[in-house]
């Protein structure tokens, strides 16, 4: 089940700030033992919420404080009379503090706690207490094993605070990492949770702040905020003598010879998202399709860039790149918009241009890389992209003084004064081409209504994101522009046109 739920606080933290924040509770007066029995009775409700009857509970604990959490929770687990084994993948003896109070209670309560090793027999549900938010490194023996044999066994897992190998702060999974179907994670809201490969192994995530101070969780710096329906910026309501000039006009650019297909994709987006005037510069050729498709905008077969001249010099914002391509003809495009004093989307073509070096980023930009064009952009591999998305992010950002949407699972949207958002809504039917000339419209039509770039950028991907969410429920087969009526419809029920 994937983690949407709206009820979910804004604020997100790396895994640092979250220890931080627990060492100001205990030093607040707050005993940490304390801290640790509210997590465990935490997950243990969580646990009986999903698996009320199941009546079994395998335990795997590692040698740290998420190890004592593990042994808390079998502690309830058998007072409520389950049926409760702990494995132990990290030696007992090791455990230091709360975690060693932890185990001596366990104990007490005659919990049968065994050495794990590979022939260990897993039972009922299993609780993933191996690993806690500290890890950076690979995973290494014998804790990579012990996660191989919990998702080789096909039982229920329910994570203690993160799944065990996903790193807190970026969403990469490092080396292996156990895949729960429920995390119930604690005080603040880690980072990782929300992108990369997050998705495939967090499963339905439950929150509980462990009764922690508001004021000091609202006084705490944080990494990042989590779009949801209830924080994000909105779209002024029209009043009734409302024109279409108000609303902007915008140039949509792109489309070269075989490519005609993504530039009007944008310019449908943009149309239907509220802009108040679309034109689009593409091939001549591509003009019959563009009208028949779209006539209420207004197409210009281009054949240089001196065509556009007249035309820049009448529209509010520009959206270029959706099928730009590469060579001579999108190359004289795209250096005429570089020069045009507009607020300006870059997407596709125009962005492996820019990472060329070929042309220079206007001010007031938004880039809306995947993680192959943030790699060549930063001159990395992908790989290291999505080792770090949230660093990629920032560096894009900081290089160009752009706000970046960085594209994928749980997508990012930096801005150069270092704000950092998360929209973690989607749909893995998704997954098909032409979502990103759609994106790359609806920003631009934000952009000409009025919207700072950095609002309009995670509006857009929220908006976008959810409409994937609805129209992926219909399965496989979702094509790009069944996304655009559902974002003209998500835009009205977050902010109705008309009082």
């Amino acid at each position: 089940m994937p983690h949407t739920k709206d009820e979910l606080p804004d604020a997100l933290y790396s895994a640092a700030q979250v220890r931080a924040l627990d060492a100001s509770l205990i030093a607040a007066g707050t005993p940490g033992f304390q801290l640790m029995q509210r997590a465990a009775r935490a997950t243990w409700r969580a646990l009986v919420r999903q698996w009320p009857t199941a009546g079994e509970l395998s335990v795997l604990a590692g040698h740290g404080n998420n190890a004592g959490d593990g042994y808390l929770v079998a502690v309830l687990a058998r007072r409520a009379g389950w049926s409760v084994r702990v494995l132990a993948v990290g030696d007992p003896q090791r455990l230091q503090g709360d975690a060693a109070l932890a185990h001596a209670e366990a104990v007490s309560e005659k919990i049968l706690i065994e050495t794990w090793t590979a022939q260990s027999g897993l039972r009922g549900i299993v609780l993933d207490a191996l690993l806690g938010t500290g890890l950076t490194g690979d995973v290494r023996e014998p804790y990579r094993s012990a996660i191989h044999a919990i998702n080789a066994v096909g039982l229920p897992v329910v994570a203690v605070d993160t799944p065990s190998g996903l790193c807190a702060d970026t969403g990469r999974i490092l080396g292996n990492a156990v895949q729960a179907e429920l995390t119930v994670t604690f005080i603040g809201l880690k980072l990782g949770l929300f992108t990369g490969d997050a998705a495939d192994v967090v499963g339905e995530l439950v929150f509980n702040d462990l009764h922690a101070d508001p004021q000091l969780l609202e006084s705490a710096p944080t990494s990042a905020r989590r779009l949801s329906a209830s924080n994000l910026p909105r779209l002024a309501t029209r009043t009734p003598a409302s024109h279409k000039g108000r609303f902007g006009h915008v140039l949509l650019i792109g489309g070269d010879r075989g490519f005609g297909g993504a530039i009007l994709l944008s310019a449908q987006s943009a149309l239907r998202s509220g802009a108040g005037m679309v034109s689009v510069a593409t091939r001549s050729e591509h003009v019959p399709a563009a009208l028949a498709r779209i006539p209420e905008a207004m197409v210009l077969g281009t054949s240089s860039a001196n065509q556009l001249m007249g035309l820049l010099q009448k529209v509010s914002v520009l959206v270029v790149g959706p099928g730009l391509g590469q060579a001579a003809w999108g190359r004289s495009l795209l250096s005429a918009a570089a020069n045009a004093p507009l607020p300006q989307v870059w997407d596709a073509d125009a962005l492996n241009l820019l990472a060329e070096e070929r042309v220079a980023l206007p001010k007031d930009c938004v880039i809306t890389p995947h993680p192959g064009e943030a790699a060549r952009l930063l001159g990395i591999s992908t790989a290291q992209v999505q080792a770090d998305r949230p660093g990629a992010a920032h560096a894009l950002s900081k290089k160009y003084t752009a706000v970046v949407v960085l594209k994928g699972a749980g997508s990012l949207i930096a801005s150069p004064d270092g704000r950092l958002a998360v929209c973690h809504q989607g749909h893995p039917a998704m997954a098909t081409a032409g979502l990103g000339d759609v994106l790359a419209g609806l920003v631009g039509a934000l952009l000409a209504q009025g919207m700072a770039t950095f609002d309009a950028a995670c509006l857009a991907v929220w908006l976008h994101a959810n409409a994937g969410a609805r129209q992926g429920k219909f399965g496989r087969g979702l094509a790009a522009s069944d996304l655009i009526p559902a974002i003209r419809q998500l835009m009205e029920e977050q902010a109705p046109c008309l009082k």
